[in-house]
């Protein structure tokens, strides 16, 4: 991990460096493609290649998907392959109909090949199960991602929605660099989580960081340091994450070019210490 340096042309790299793995160094403010398919999961290719190759040309290097979502990862690399070097996709696998766990070891293993090949990657830099089934031993669905891990399929393992524990139980079966779980200004019930990768070296990825936008426009506080920053309430959500700790791994999404530049330019924002407590006062939600 690096400090933040001073902006520079690319806003995204004015939110510093994270070595995924201890090996890929990403910038800290990435994007997360879960809604490049569109609205009902309707493609719209022109559109999301649009954004996609606009992200790389922000500065943007670490690009989250899932085969869960929709054509996202075909649409990735009809913008983008051949991939620009240093540019690090991750991916998911895990999850069934209706947003249910899959920790099936051959349902794994067809998520990440079937990854690999939409992809059109021959190894997926970073590779994260979606949701740890409940229903089938953690030994077997970690045995199989080890299996795919030394086979070459996969680099480096991610883990999505744990508890401490089962971070911990993760990490004795095998080798974990990032955990995704929700977290934003007003639902911070993962701070155990963030503790436990920042020990550990981990990087910390927040999903839905402006609540899936339910954040805003629901506390004053937000909406007066975003006026004195002459920045949008949602920038001022992505600022506070990225100064919340130096594991952390943004990945907004967007379907619009226009509010992808503003997500980027949120690296931008340098907040003081009475803005965050201010903030971290003011919309603190139920744990």
């Amino acid at each position: 991990m690096t400090d933040r340096p001073e902006a520079r042309s690319l806003p995204a790299h004015a939110s510093g460096t994270f070595a995924i793995g201890g090996e890929l160094s990403v910038h800290r403010l990435g994007f997360g493609a879960m809604r490049l398919p569109g609205v009902r999961g309707e493609p719209r290719p022109s559109a999301a290649h649009e954004i996609l190759r606009e992200a790389v040309r922000l500065g943007v290097d670490l690009i989250d998907t899932a085969q869960a979502y929709g054509r996202s990862e075909d649409l990735i690399a009809e913008a983008l392959h051949p991939y620009p070097e240093g540019l690090v996709i991750a991916t998911k696998g895990g999850l069934g109909r209706g947003g249910r766990p899959d920790g099936r070891p051959e349902r794994l293993r067809a998520d990440c090949e079937g990854s690999l090949r939409r992809l059109r990657l021959d190894t997926i830099d970073l590779w994260q199960l979606h949701r740890i089934d409940p229903e089938i031993p953690l030994e077997e669905q970690f045995g199989v991602v080890r299996e795919l891990r030394d086979e070459g399929k996969i680099r480096f393992v991610g883990v999505s929605e744990v508890s401490v524990d089962e971070l911990r139980r993760a990490r004795q079966m095998v080798d974990i660099v990032t955990v995704q779980n929700r977290f934003n200004l007003a639902e911070r019930a993962a701070e155990d989580v963030l503790g436990e990768c920042e020990a550990g070296g981990l990087g910390f990825v927040p999903w839905a960081p402006i609540a899936m936008g339910d954040l805003l426009g629901t506390s004053s506080t937000l909406a007066a340091v975003a006026a004195g920053l002459e920045a949008t309430e949602a920038q001022v959500a992505l600022a506070w994450l990225l100064h919340r700790s130096p594991a952390v791994l943004l990945i907004p999404g967007t379907g619009s070019p226009e509010h992808l530049r503003e997500n980027v330019s949120a690296a931008l924002i340098e907040l003081v210490e009475n803005d965050v407590l201010a903030l971290e006062d003011a919309t603190q939600g139920p744990s």
